[in-house]
């Protein structure tokens, strides 16, 4: 661990600067050169499923999946056409607060990939009969997500966690909404949500600042940077603690996820909190009885080659306490822990997959668990995880991709880029007292939001859950 930590530091120290600059309309534009000769270059819109309300809930994907399907300039087959022959990657997506557009290709085309981002968002034709095979699409993207039930146990979370509240919704939005959005609803949302001021072009890899800010002005200079009237607002997303159960006795296994209310990504207790994530790890039966959890977080980030198996060696034996009594007691087939952020309130939990008579006893040592960061974590426990933490995240930036990715989400969620030795300067004022007075402040006594499906008899009622959430202090 200490050789991994010391050479995290020296990467620390090496990395780039990230180079950030404001044009007239609002648009920021933020980039960080590595002299690689391909680029990664996208577009990171503050606008999200959060920024719908019920009549609209799903446009913003389904603008997503209209971006590639015609401008003014091009059809769709141009489109790929001149995609393909640029041996490049056009790709999207979008989440509950961010819309993004990217596109990886030889740093030589980035004009031309930086020209094609702006067309796709500034010139899209929108037509009739794309946005029609386009709801058929993505109604049937809606039946696979159905079919991966840990995203299906997620949308329950968050539906039972912000009830009411647009960050309840699912990105998707409800059939009924996918089969009645029209033209208006795509060009209304366009309109009111990309404003300069909400949109960051971010690029990594072989990239040159001062060209991409003359591509910004020449390509997006006309995007509009202020609001006819008030800008809109957040909306304000309230935690409850409750539950949603889905049984189903003749599915195999059961589906569970058990989170309270964290917080936003700017809040300095944000940093301890994902210390507090790692402590408790991810585990799965592949892993077997010795090999930490770092397996599947790696895996999560998509690390691939030498390594990710020097790595999984070196944290051998040091597994999380969660995970050692799970492989002991054969509690599950997996757990993870998760800490999902938004800008102004968070998610802090556990998934797991238990067959339905360990379901009970898991749930019992997962709290007890975070009753043991509350009360007795150790330094030596809380010195692994920051360690491990660190070592993470900076794999995680391993390309072009993950880091333009980490600098449009930084630079919307924070306006800035966090340098990677401020970050872990962060981490290292952390100790157990830290930990303990956090996970006090947002776990203990606190009233949990619960999604479970699958033959879930076993699960104690929420009471008998809500009671465990204080247990066993001192």
């Amino acid at each position: 661990i200490l050789l991994a930590t010391q050479a995290a530091h020296q990467v620390a120290l090496n990395v780039p600067e990230t180079k950030v600059t404001t044009l007239e309309n609002g648009l920021r534009v933020a980039s960080e050169d590595s002299g690689l000769t391909t680029c990664t270059v996208g577009l990171w819109i503050d606008a999200g499923s959060r920024y719908e309300n019920e009549r609209n809930n799903g446009t913003a994907h389904f603008l997503e999946h209209m971006a590639f399907k015609g401008t003014r300039k091009r059809s769709q087959l141009d489109l790929e056409l001149e995609i393909e022959n640029m041996g490049a990657h056009l790709n999207a997506y979008t989440s509950r607060e961010q819309t993004v557009y990217y596109a990886k290709a030889f740093s030589k085309d980035l004009p031309r990939a930086v020209e094609i981002l702006a067309d796709i968002i500034q010139n899209s034709t929108l037509g009739e009969a794309e946005i029609e095979r386009e709801r058929g699409v993505i109604l049937r993207e809606m039946q696979e997500v159905e079919t991966n039930l840990q995203e299906v146990v997620f949308d329950y979370l968050h539906a039972t966690a912000y009830q009411s509240t647009a960050l309840g919704r699912t990105i998707l939005g409800p059939t009924e909404n996918i089969k009645t959005i029209n033209r208006g609803d795509l060009v209304e949302y366009i309109t009111t949500h990309y404003k300069g001021p909400r949109i960051v072009l971010a690029a990594a890899g072989g990239v040159a600042h001062d060209e991409l800010i003359n591509l910004a002005k020449y390509h997006f200079g006309k995007l509009p940077g202020r609001y006819q009237g008030e800008a809109p607002a957040l909306p304000p997303c309230h935690f409850t603690g409750s539950e949603i159960r889905v049984r189903d006795d003749k599915m195999p296994l059961a589906h569970i996820a058990i989170a309270v209310e964290a917080v936003g990504w700017s809040h300095p207790d944000t940093i301890p909190l994902m210390v507090a994530n790692t402590l408790i790890g991810n585990w799965d039966r592949s892993f077997g009885g010795g090999v930490v959890s770092t397996g599947l977080m790696l895996a999560q980030i998509g690390l691939l080659g030498s390594l990710y198996n020097s790595f999984i060696q070196l944290y051998v034996n040091l597994s999380s306490k969660l995970a050692q009594m799970t492989c002991q007691g054969n509690l599950c087939h997996s757990f993870q822990s998760f800490n999902t952020c938004y800008t102004d309130t968070g998610l802090w939990g556990l998934y797991m997959v238990c067959e339905p008579g360990t379901i009970n006893d898991m749930m019992h040592f997962t709290q007890m668990e975070w009753m043991s960061l509350c009360t007795s974590v150790t330094e030596t426990d809380v010195a692994r995880a920051k360690n491990l933490l660190k070592t993470n995240m900076l794999l995680h930036l391993d390309g072009s991709t993950p880091i333009c990715e980490d600098i449009g989400r930084q630079m919307l969620c924070y306006s800035r880029r966090i340098p990677l030795h401020e970050l872990e300067a962060r981490i290292d004022a952390i100790n157990a007292k830290t930990i303990k007075d956090v996970c006090t402040k947002y776990i203990y006594n606190k009233a949990p939001a619960i999604a479970a499906v699958g033959p879930i008899e076993q699960l104690p009622d929420y009471n008998q859950i809500r009671s465990g959430m204080f247990w066993m202090r001192t």
